[in-house]
């Protein structure tokens, strides 16, 4: 059993079997209740690393990257070498990058 996310009250990630290893994709970011996070033995939220969010987001890596050099994307912890995204972060900036309705009539 690793020990990675299990202070999370609901899995982030779900296994999907192909090729030679197992890839993983973050599921439920919106259904997870951020607010009531006291099932946790530490009560912080939860965190995704940048392949997670990736994998949310459908985008490569190498995006989530590009974003954060140019200042684009959702705010970030780091540890050392690691950037991890906080649910309630991510929530806020896919929010902000909504489209406006176009103006005028037809």
């Amino acid at each position: 059993m690793t020990t990675r996310r299990h202070f999370l009250a609901a899995p982030l990630w779900q296994p999907h079997v192909g090729g030679d290893r197992a890839r993983f994709s973050v599921t439920h970011l919106f259904g997870m209740d951020t607010e009531h996070i006291s099932e946790n033995p530490w009560g912080l939220e939860p965190l995704l690393d940048v392949g997670e969010l990736a994998a949310y987001l459908g985008v490569p890596v190498s995006t989530i990257y590009d974003w954060r050099t140019r200042g684009l994307g959702p705010r970030a912890y780091r540890f050392g070498k690691h950037l991890k995204f906080a649910v309630s972060d991510v929530r806020i900036w896919i929010e902000q990058q909504r489209d406006t309705p176009p103006s005028g009539g037809r």
